[in-house]
């Protein structure tokens, strides 16, 4: 039945979010128009992706609670991460980091771009979602206008810190600090000075290394070379581990996918790719996914044997070296690696049991590529990542068309590397 209880429960998970501040995805419907409580808004806008998980969960609760629930859910909580998935394509698969991250105490993740819109919208999801303790850097007096012109609920120096680019003490510090890792590569203090007044990701390289914070987000403004200077010359890599690698995640309709390396090694070597893969591997565990790995090439299990071809061919025998117990195989064309049925016709001793997962590319061009192409044509736009993999420290660098959404995402899962470091 649907009683008082419940309608009262749906009235009032209503109002709240009539009184919360407008999402990003209402902004872009919706533009400039008032939205915030008043004559002219005075319940949610339709488009608003968080009547889903703010209604439904308090009219099952009022059920619960009121005894008409006949099979009432154990967990409400869960119940309403689960709704996710009518809302966001990437819900699903980040449904057990989404979990383990509001799980884990919360882990102090700096923002390096803190001005940015969408970084402040994302924020302010973080902080409902438990999934992190956000530290801004930016401007004190710039985060704090736009969040009041944003309608955001954060406060500075409450749910949020802000790490402000005006502050000289803390300033100069970072910049000693700096001029120490890079005093015998030819810059002066006042260049490290000079440096670390307009660059946000340097800043936060400096609060991760010194362990002020346990994770990094950067990159949403800028070249991704620039970003990923500072990670190397700060944070640096795992021991052991030889480059860095970018690998992307692609919700299809038909398939889960990541893609590696879209965004660092214009040629990999053999050698590379053999790290980059066994180290995408392990990542995919975060999302409690067992990796499922195809070398990619023009080649089809040794149809070619050009440069290209025999490079990925041996990167496979390293492969096996490092990872044993890895499900590897190539080198291999995409479809094969995308159907079991066609592989099965084209090289039915693959070592392969079902579709690949994770899609090693031959070099950037490719892996960037087809991510990008995917993203659009089949993927509605929405992604996970970059994850970048080989970092010391948890640290990704995003890119400037990273979605509110790809944030929050970023956010769960750099979290979640930070409880298990």
């Amino acid at each position: 039945t649907i009683n008082e209880e419940m309608k009262l429960a749906a009235v009032m998970a209503i109002a709240e979010l009539a009184r919360a501040e407008q999402s990003d995805v209402v902004a872009a419907a919706y533009g400039n128009q008032e939205t915030r409580l008043g004559p002219e808004y005075l319940i949610p806008r339709p488009f608003d992706p968080r009547l889903i998980t703010s209604v439904a969960p308090a009219v099952a609760q009022a059920a619960i609670d009121s005894g008409v629930a006949t099979l009432p859910f154990a967990d409400i909580e869960t119940y309403r991460r689960s709704l996710q998935r009518y809302v966001y394509t990437s819900g699903t698969v980040m449904q057990p980091v989404f979990a383990a991250a509001s799980e884990s105490v919360g882990k102090r993740i700096a923002y390096a771009e803190g001005e940015d819109d969408r970084v402040l919208r994302a924020v302010q999801v973080a902080v409902d979602e438990s999934l992190a303790k956000p530290v801004l850097i930016g401007s004190a007096e710039v985060i704090t206008r736009k969040i009041q012109s944003l309608g955001l609920r954060i406060r500075p120096g409450h749910e949020v810190e802000v790490v402000s680019s005006d502050d000289e003490a803390r300033l100069t510090e970072a910049a000693e600090a700096y001029y120490q890792i890079k005093k015998r590569e030819g810059i002066t203090r006042s260049a490290a000075m000079a440096e670390v007044r307009r660059n946000g990701t340097l800043i936060g390289s400096m609060l991760l290394k010194t362990g002020g914070v346990a994770g990094l987000l950067c990159g949403t403004v800028g070249a991704y070379s620039t970003h990923l200077r500072y990670v190397h010359d700060i944070i640096g890599r795992k021991p052991g581990v030889k480059g860095f690698a970018a690998m992307n995640l692609l919700q299809l309709p038909r398939h889960t996918v990541f893609v590696c390396d879209t965004y660092i090694h214009l040629d990999p070597t053999a050698d590379d790719i053999a790290e980059m893969t066994v180290l995408a591997a392990a990542e995919l565990a975060r999302f409690g996914i067992t990796a499922r790995v195809a070398l990619l090439s023009h080649s089809s299990f040794g149809s070619a044997d050009d440069a290209s071809a025999r490079k990925m061919r041996d990167a496979l025998a390293i492969v096996k070296g490092l990872a044993p117990d890895l499900e590897v195989d190539g080198e291999m064309h995409a479809d094969a690696a995308l159907s079991s049925r066609l592989r099965d016709r084209v090289f039915p001793e693959s070592r392969l049991t079902g579709e690949a997962n994770l899609l090693i590319m031959p070099n950037v061009d490719a892996a960037n590529i087809t991510f990008n192409a995917l993203k659009v044509i089949a993927g509605a736009g929405i992604s996970v990542g970059p994850i970048l993999l080989g970092a010391a420290a948890p640290v990704h660098i995003l890119t400037p068309t990273t979605t509110v959404r790809g944030i929050v995402n970023m956010t769960a899962l750099t979290a979640v590397a930070a409880a298990q470091a």
